[in-house]
């Protein structure tokens, strides 16, 4: 059950942090869980661990993590297309 609620709360950080920026994040539901996550860790990893904490996830730096991970992406894809 802890596994699904990860991913729940995941998919929410990363669909939370797409619409912050009014960008689609790629791949859809599965692309915000995958958002959710890496963006969690590079949140964590940045900012530490502090704030609430729901599904294993610290929601503010999660949060501020997948808006950069999901920033950055745009700018890759954007400069791809080119």
């Amino acid at each position: 059950m802890d596994f699904i609620w990860s991913l729940i709360v995941g998919g929410i950080l990363g669909a939370l942090a797409g619409s912050f920026l009014g960008k689609d994040v790629p791949g859809g539901i599965i692309g915000n869980i995958i958002a959710g996550f890496i963006g969690s860790w590079l949140g964590t990893m940045l900012f530490g661990a502090w704030g609430p904490e729901i599904g294993g996830f610290f929601i503010v730096p999660a949060l501020v993590g997948a808006v950069i991970l999901i920033f950055i992406v745009s700018l890759v894809m954007k400069n791809m297309k080119k």
